[in-house]
């Protein structure tokens, strides 16, 4: 695995905005080509009209696939030049604990992140009755970073991972993207006890994150 090199983000930009063109004039022939078919007047049979609105319907469809697949490439994009630059979080929709027991969450309040050289580790339960660290039904945990390092396969997903080292958190982080999407998953494993947690969900850049932290447990 190689070290993070952050000097690359500068290249990635200028990729992902080649990326951005290319895919726009794609949707533009794509969409260019459907909507020529149905200028001619002339009378159509019944099966013919059929034929017909099924084609119709069929380029419709791949006009929406590609514009799926364009959007997901973008964002695989901007998740990678996120992490060369230090400034991401991922968004949890579930946790699942190491006794196999899986919890459904709120994406803005169960993540982890990293911003300003700090990473975040939360979970909040919507348990508000309950006390908690954070007040928000669990736990806020923050550090500094050390040991990151980036490989990305031949199938183009990719593998981070990195240290966090706080006053009440050391454990190892494992973020794992797949391939041409921002979805993505994140072990973490304490340095000092078998208690881990995967947090399932998507990344983003830090800016874009809709996330909203609670107190941290200092």
């Amino acid at each position: 695995m190689e070290k993070i090199d952050k000097k690359k983000s500068a290249k990635e930009t200028v990729f992902m905005r080649r990326i951005t063109i290319v895919s726009a004039i794609m949707l533009i022939i794509v969409i260019a080509t459907q909507s020529i078919g149905y200028s001619q007047d002339k009378k159509m049979t019944m099966k013919e009209k059929e034929d017909a609105w099924r084609a119709e319907r069929l380029k419709k469809r791949a006009v929406s696939e590609r514009r799926e697949f364009v959007n997901d490439s973008i964002q695989h994009v901007q998740a990678i030049i996120a992490i060369r630059n230090g400034s991401w979080a991922l968004e949890a929709s579930n946790i699942t604990f190491n006794n196999g027991a899986t919890n459904f969450v709120t994406p803005s309040t169960n993540y982890v992140s990293i911003n300003n050289g700090t990473g975040t580790i939360q979970t909040a339960f919507d348990n508000t009755n309950v006390y908690s660290p954070n007040g928000l039904g669990g736990i806020t945990l923050e550090g500094n970073i050390s040991n990151e390092e980036l490989q990305v396969d031949y199938e183009g997903n990719v593998y981070y991972s990195y240290s966090i080292l706080g006053s009440n958190v050391s454990a190892t982080v494992s973020v794992v993207i797949t391939a041409n999407s921002n979805q993505a998953t994140a072990n973490i494993n304490p340095n000092f006890s078998n208690r881990t947690m995967m947090m399932s969900g998507y990344i983003y850049p830090y800016n874009e994150a809709g996330v909203f932290e609670g107190t941290p447990d200092y």
